[in-house]
């Protein structure tokens, strides 16, 4: 063992080890172990970092156990595979940290919603002059006339960077993302970076806040926490996918109405195809339209049918959306650090269609059913509608690129506190006791 030992350690001096296999029975020691065999050390999302010896380990508040280990009895290794597409960490050891302090904030506003106003003001002036932060802003947002008219605001405002969304290309000048609204506010903000995207700090102040743990009250210590780099993050998984098209001019929908295609920031033509790839943060919804047929789509679980469905659809989700569209339709609510992927059907017309969980790493094709009466439609996070025709494929995989969401406590307790506060979830009067005679 001493050899194989040395021989392993030898090669790794050379470079060798990269592809090589460091398999567990080969090192018994303390210090291979917290590689190989077992889960590094990890501490509490209230505790500063811990610098204690990398020989020490303890359990941690978790929803998963430990990470598997790599071999199986004397001899049996988990061969490794290079093209993991995520990595199963501690909840408990997810910390917001800077390589360099952050200089630029993107500042998101639910459009259309006065209330908002005195809030955006607020957080601008705090970010822009005592922060001495570069904020970036949507250009329509600058286009309100309470903001446009507000000659107060106008020093403030001139300091602003704007943009303009399916134009301008922000997605390496942005350090952390600030979102004043609802939910929808972060399923826009992961729209608009379709590859890495920087934390999000979202402030509820729209209708449900699901996903919106932070109060605006006392945003001046949160969002400096923030920025120095103490807070816990939850990475909500997204969904890679891409629709691939058969090329054509010009689609008609049954009544007769004009559709010219949805314009894709990332599209790609092959002979006779058009491709068009997006990130999806909460589900991928694919429904019969306008039509009164049913929907009548293939569904693929890496190249093998799994399931035709019959009814009004089919709902493919995230753990974060689980608690979305999904949940409405009857499927289970999952914390967003369960590497999963959902497929809920809608209203299916089949008494034992059950909502189900799939690995997430799998890739799943939905295509039209060749006998389909009809066209089906397909929405991304509720935004890009469009058509779904005869030889058209819709393939969806997890993303390499998750969602930073940072937490206001920790992954537990903000998931369970948003089920309780906004869905109400398992809320009912208490039984009464039995009375104590004496």
């Amino acid at each position: 063992m001493e050899m194989n030992r040395e021989k392993l350690c030898a090669s790794k001096a050379d470079g060798s080890s990269d592809s090589a296999y460091h398999c567990s029975t080969c090192h018994d020691d303390e210090e291979w172990s917290n590689t190989s065999r077992g889960r590094a050390k990890s501490r509490s999302l209230s505790a500063s970092p811990a610098l204690g010896s990398t020989k020490e380990f303890r359990r941690t508040r978790s929803l998963h156990g430990p990470c598997p280990v790599t071999t199986f009895g004397p001899k049996a290794c988990m061969l490794q595979n290079p093209k993991t597409i995520m990595h199963i960490q501690d909840p408990a050891s997810q910390r917001l940290t800077w390589n360099k302090p952050p200089k630029s904030v993107l500042v998101i506003k639910k459009i259309r919603d006065a209330s908002l106003l005195q809030p955006f003001k607020e957080l601008c002036v705090y970010l822009t002059e005592e922060n001495n932060m570069i904020v970036y802003v949507e250009k329509k947002v600058l286009e309100d006339p309470a903001i446009a008219n507000d000659d107060n605001f106008g020093p403030v405002k001139k300091k602003f960077c704007t943009f303009r969304e399916d134009y301008d290309d922000i997605s390496n000048q942005i350090d952390f993302i600030i979102c004043l609204g609802g939910d929808g506010t972060l399923l826009y903000a992961s729209s608009l970076f379709q590859g890495s995207v920087p934390p999000v700090m979202a402030f509820h102040l729209g209708s449900l806040g699901f996903l919106t743990p932070f109060n605006f009250e006392n945003f001046q210590s949160q969002v400096t926490q923030v920025i120095e780099g103490n807070a816990a993050l939850v990475l909500r998984s997204r969904l890679k996918v891409k629709v691939v098209k058969e090329h054509r001019e010009k689609m008609t929908v049954q009544n007769g109405i004009e559709e010219n295609g949805v314009v894709s920031t990332n599209i790609e033509k092959e002979v006779g195809k058009q491709i068009m790839q997006y990130q999806v943060l909460n589900e991928v919804v694919v429904d019969r339209g306008p039509s009164s047929y049913l929907s009548n789509v293939d569904v693929f679980l890496d190249g093998h049918l799994i399931t035709t469905v019959q009814g009004d659809g089919v709902i493919v989700s995230t753990p974060t959306g689980s608690t979305a569209y999904a949940a409405a339709a009857g499927a289970s609510m999952i914390h967003p650090n369960v590497p999963a992927i959902m497929i809920t059907p809608i209203c299916p017309h089949s008494l034992s269609f059950r909502p189900i969980v799939v690995p997430a790493g799998v890739e799943l094709k939905i295509m039209l059913s060749p006998d389909a009466r009809n066209t089906a439609w397909v929405s991304f996070d509720g935004r890009k509608r469009q058509e779904i025709c005869h030889g058209d494929s819709i393939s969806i995989t997890t993303s390499c690129y998750p969602l930073p969401s940072i937490c206001f406590r920790d992954p537990v307790s903000d998931w369970f506190e948003s089920l309780a506060e906004c869905l109400h979830w398992n809320v009912r009067k208490k039984q009464n006791n039995f009375a104590v005679e004496e």
